[in-house]
């Protein structure tokens, strides 16, 4: 496996970014991995790389440049009234505008092919995922949420007012206990989504709390829905890029 720590030039500075992929035969189709709140770790490189295994170029930056180049919880002096600040200074247009950074680095990129993007994110992600899939409709493909936050809501910037645009394949996988995303928002998403005509699916996962995707998630980690979720991501991967 190829693994290298790179920097993105953005407007806003350099957006540094963890990159993996097959070593051979490539190019491979490129996974953009937006990562959750506590932060860019080595948690989520694991994750990324499993995503590389099966041969996906994959792109996982630290959405948090802009206030942090390194911050995530466990490491010293983080704490989670940080985490929240810097998750509330991102926005759905901030995403946006650093996915466009990454579709014009990839460009030089030799692994990476120039063909249909999947995109996939965790808890804070979520909403972020969604509105690139519908800024970028000829480019995205494939498109997860898991556990996504802010999916629905009375906001002008809220993702579901743009996802008619979306034409590629859209899922969203969600936790049956979940105080940042419950059952009211999904379903008024649900409403919402089925009028647009787009190929989306919500799924449920069992018996699982916010976070049941990440193995060291004490308390939260759920390894048979986490496996399930792989199976799901990879499933669609394969059909759309």
């Amino acid at each position: 496996m190829l693994e290298k720590h790179i920097d993105i030039r953005t407007a806003d500075g350099d957006m540094n970014t963890f990159i993996t992929g097959p070593e051979d035969d490539g190019p491979h189709p490129v996974v953009i991995f937006y990562m959750d709140a506590p932060g860019k770790r080595e948690e989520l490189h694991d994750m990324a790389r499993r995503i590389a295994t099966v041969g996906y170029y994959v792109v996982l930056p630290n959405l948090y440049y802009r206030d942090a180049r390194e911050f995530h919880l466990g490491m010293p002096g983080a704490t989670r009234e940080r985490m929240f600040e810097m998750m509330n200074n991102i926005s759905n247009a901030m995403v946006c505008q650093d996915t466009q950074a990454i579709f014009d680095y990839l460009e030089n990129e030799a692994g990476a092919s120039d063909g249909p993007v999947g995109v996939v994110g965790y808890c804070m992600s979520g909403p972020f995922v969604f509105a690139a899939a519908a800024q970028f409709p000829e480019r995205i493909k494939a498109s997860a949420s898991f556990h996504g936050v802010r999916l629905f809501s009375d906001e002008p910037t809220s993702p579901h007012l743009t996802a008619a645009k979306i034409r590629g394949e859209m899922y969203f996988g969600c936790a049956e206990t979940d105080e940042w995303a419950p059952p009211e928002m999904i379903e008024q998403l649900d409403a919402h989504l089925a009028s647009t005509g787009i190929n989306y699916r919500i799924e449920w996962y069992p018996d699982t709390e916010h976070g049941f995707v990440f193995p060291q998630r004490e308390g939260k980690y759920h390894k048979a829905c986490a496996e399930r979720h792989w199976e799901r991501l990879f499933g669609m991967f394969n059909r759309q890029l």
